[in-house]
């Protein structure tokens, strides 16, 4: 009997030596954690006027408010680097910066393979932020998607489509891709084609082009107007006529209807024929039936 508790004795005895052990470590441990604690809400403190001050910093600049909110970010998480670092050390004494630095290098480069995409949206995002071109309400055109940016995010962007839908676009899709920025600047060129018969004067029609383009409310008429014949058409000679006047979307399409309008209005008074597509039909005679079968015989040959 005593035997068999002295077995049963040992092991408790150990487990209770262990449990001694860890709440002696345990209270020895909380003047640092409580140091530990005090770091992490100074930094806390640190992190917040370092942002009031990024924004006062940047808010007196002409940089732009994606731009602005990247700079923030980038000094909060600065702050907020350095001051775990410190509690970490403090909590641990055993660990030196030069050791936390080498596991967080290592660990960067295992959360880098597993994260892959979001990492390359990320950064895709700073130098999204970072380059002049496309701003928040630019209009543009990358892989199928038309529409006004609305907002930019380190990882994504979102586009407003002219039919009021949002898309949620990866910001690696914009940098690897081609992006055509419609609003870059105040104008842009647009164009249309207009056909007049053949049988017209084509530089009477030109000069009639031309001058109702002039008339056309919205059309810049410090900036070159271009009327060209371009082509032969199928029942008309084609002109292509380009001009300059607002980038945004609303702009081309009242523009378009203006010149529309005043050209027609402009060939009608001059009396310039819009032609429509002309078909011409060719009737030939029927041939008699013992004709035709007389032309379909080969003709016989003698010896």
């Amino acid at each position: 009997m005593n035997k068999a508790t002295d077995q049963f004795q040992g092991p408790v005895q150990s487990l209770l030596e262990q449990l001694a052990s860890m709440a002696d470590g345990f209270f020895k441990l909380l003047p640092l954690l409580a140091i530990a604690i005090l770091v992490i809400f100074i930094t806390w403190l640190f992190a917040k006027g370092g942002r009031k001050i990024a924004d006062r910093v940047t808010g007196r600049t002409e940089i732009r408010p994606s731009l602005k909110a990247l700079i923030d970010t980038l000094v909060t998480i600065a702050i907020w680097v350095v001051g775990l670092m410190i509690a970490a050390t403090i909590l641990l004494p055993g660990l030196t910066p030069a050791s936390l630095l080498a596991g967080l290098g290592i660990g960067a480069v295992a959360i880098g393979f597993a994260f892959q995409d979001i990492f390359e949206n990320f950064l895709a995002g700073v130098l999204i932020m970072v380059r002049k071109k496309m701003r928040i309400g630019d209009v543009i055109s990358c892989e199928g998607i038309e529409g006004r940016v609305e907002h930019i995010t380190l990882r994504e962007t979102h586009i407003r489509r002219l039919s009021n839908e949002v898309t949620i676009v990866p910001n690696s899709m914009l940098f690897k891709n081609p992006v055509e920025i419609f609003t870059d600047d105040d104008e842009r060129r647009h164009e249309v084609s207009v056909g007049v018969s053949y049988d017209t004067d084509l530089e009477e029609a030109r000069e009639v082009i031309l001058k109702a383009v002039e008339d056309a409310d919205g059309v810049n008429t410090d900036k070159r107007i271009d009327v060209f014949a371009y082509e032969f058409g199928d029942s008309s000679i084609n002109f292509r006529l380009r001009w300059w006047a607002g980038s945004k979307p609303l702009e081309m399409h009242q523009t378009r209807d203006t010149v529309v309008r005043s050209v027609k209005r402009a060939l009608d008074s001059a009396g310039i024929e819009i032609p429509f597509p002309y078909i011409t039909h060719t009737f030939k005679e029927p041939v008699p039936l013992d004709q035709a079968a007389t032309r379909t015989e080969s003709p016989s040959t003698g010896d």
